[in-house]
């Protein structure tokens, strides 16, 4: 059966071009499959396009929208079995900005001031 080899997380600024690459290696070779929220990616819709290339799928997307952002699932298909994985793609300028409670944000400024105003009534 197929065992996914390779994949990672992509980050991609709002706007441009990204793409998401698995890997499968199995015998016979794996035939790929993309999901977004539970439903089928289909090939040419949606300024997606899906590219398979041996033990490659690279699943690309033209115009990054702030809709784009989330959770992709590669299922690899062969007649042995299947094998999926998880791969996210997300806002690396949101990340930077301690959005999407990343460290050094938004969420530290909330708890530095609230330690300021602590100490402050206690005296």
């Amino acid at each position: 059966p197929p065992y996914i080899s390779d994949t990672k997380n992509e980050g991609i600024p709002l706007g441009y071009k990204g793409t998401l690459h698995c890997e499968a290696v199995g015998m016979p070779i794996a035939k790929f499959e993309w999901y977004r929220d539970q439903r089928r990616i289909l090939n040419k819709l949606n300024g997606v396009q899906i590219q398979n290339i041996g033990r490659v799928s690279m699943l690309t997307l033209f115009n990054v929208s702030e809709e784009d952002y989330g959770n992709y699932t590669c299922v690899a298909i062969n007649k042995l079995g299947s094998a999926n994985a998880s791969i996210v793609l997300y806002d690396p300028v949101a990340v930077q900005d301690g959005k999407n409670g990343a460290p050094g944000g938004r969420a530290s400024a909330g708890l530095l001031m609230t330690l300021c105003m602590q100490l402050l009534l206690t005296f």
